[in-house]
């Protein structure tokens, strides 16, 4: 005796859109490809959107919020909302800022063609662009709370959506409850896809771009480690300890921001990747196996530092702020390049000799006035292109066995 078993296939169009949002989030899509997707499948379905647009709180540190748009016939338009004291008056007035203080999950307002205006300025601009219907949603990634109403300002992890219509009619009931259907497969999605880049952003911003693909991609076991050949970057601010006993703490950290801005915008332009913060300095390295001549990269950066920190420092004296100098050694050798700590705090970066003596001539700039001091190894590779580059002699370096030759290049 045989047994026939028959599978229903599920055809349902919304069924479909919920599997396909599923698949998406799985296999990581991007915020603006799943939306792309989710929009086409809509309007496929007989949904008839006009405009799509989702807000979602972003862990960044500039910016605290993005956005995404989209418009029929195009392309989804990403957005960033920055860091404010005070949000602006256009939010304030908008209907998502209602739907979010408000105890409700969803808001409908239909948009008849007439000259009365709306209580929401921001729909009177939708129907003039041929808008009939705005429905909005929001959707908490967190436990329901005892409210629905959560602060504008200060949003929890979740998002809000709104769907826009230009058909005669607006959405039918049948449209919104499809909608609605759809909002959990589509925030799950959302979800996950935006975590991915939270973790990329912030690992980027902590670790640098290197460093942090490298953790993404599984290279987080203490101890695992590569030796790299690099050229060693090391960058300290002049007269750090006494200008923090004599400036407010709040303007020591502004001006450490400005003067790290150029540093790390300098070292990333050119090529280079800047490994770690330590008080009023800065380890980074240009590696060998950049396309780039790493030597040549890391003499640019430095030669433009120079540059940039004049310029700083004439818009900071301008202000009425602190000013300071710096100092920059430059060396290159083989390092060990990977994680190093305890089994719960670790720390990827660079160790080795070449790390060490990168210290010591630092610490020589100092006593040989010069802002940028380099090494023999980088030097004698550049003797023939660089015909400014001054030896400043020969010195023996604590913790360094043999004697170093210094040089500089002369402004």
């Amino acid at each position: 005796m045989s047994i026939e078993l028959h599978y229903q296939v599920n055809t349902n169009p919304i069924s479909l859109i919920a599997s396909w949002l599923i698949e998406q989030g799985l296999e990581g899509a991007s915020q603006e490809e799943l939306l792309e997707g989710y929009c086409a499948k809509l309007l496929s379905a007989g949904i008839p959107i006009q405009r799509v647009h989702v807000a979602q709180r972003a862990v960044h540190p500039e910016f605290g919020g993005i956005g995404f748009d989209w418009l029929k016939g195009g392309e989804v338009a990403r957005a960033q909302y920055a860091h404010v004291s005070l949000p602006p008056e256009e939010f304030l007035k908008s209907p998502l800022y209602y739907l979010l203080e408000q105890n409700i999950s969803e808001m409908r307002e239909r948009l008849p063609n007439h000259n009365e205006p709306h209580r929401f300025p921001f729909l009177d601009e939708l129907r003039s662009k041929g808008a009939t219907e705005y429905f909005a949603m929001k959707l908490s990634f967190a436990k329901p709370a005892k409210t629905l109403a959560v602060d504008p300002n200060n949003t929890p992890e979740g998002l809000v959506i709104s769907w826009t219509s230009d058909a005669v009619d607006g959405f039918s009931e049948a449209n919104i409850c499809d909608l609605r259907k759809l909002l959990s497969s589509l925030g799950l999605a959302l979800k996950s896809t935006s975590n991915r880049r939270t973790a990329n952003d912030l690992v980027a911003v902590y670790l640098g771009a290197d460093a942090g693909k490298r953790v993404l991609s599984g290279d987080i076991q203490r101890g695992s480690f590569e030796t790299i050949h690099a050229v060693i970057w090391y960058f300290d601010l002049h007269g750090f300890t006494k200008l923090s006993e004599s400036n407010p703490g709040p303007s020591i950290i502004a001006m450490l921001n400005d003067y790290f801005e150029e540093v790390v915008s300098v070292v990333e332009q050119h090529g280079g990747n800047v490994l770690k913060f330590m008080g009023d300095g800065i380890l980074a390295i240009f590696d060998y196996r950049a396309k780039t001549n790493p030597v040549e990269s890391a003499i640019e950066a430095a030669i433009t530092l120079r540059q940039s920190i004049i310029e700083l420092n004439h818009r900071r004296e301008s202000d009425g702020k602190t000013t300071t100098g710096f100092s920059l050694a430059l060396h290159e050798g083989d390092v060990l390049y990977g994680n190093i700590g305890s089994s719960n705090r670790l720390d990827f970066t660079v160790i080795g000799p070449a790390v060490n003596t990168t210290a010591r001539i630092l610490s020589m700039c100092g006593q040989l006035e010069s802002d940028l001091t380099i090494s023999a190894k980088v030097g004698q590779s550049i003797t023939a292109r660089r015909k400014n580059l001054v030896s400043l002699g020969r010195y023996k370096l604590r913790g360094v066995s043999e004697p170093q030759e210094l040089f500089t290049l002369h402004l």
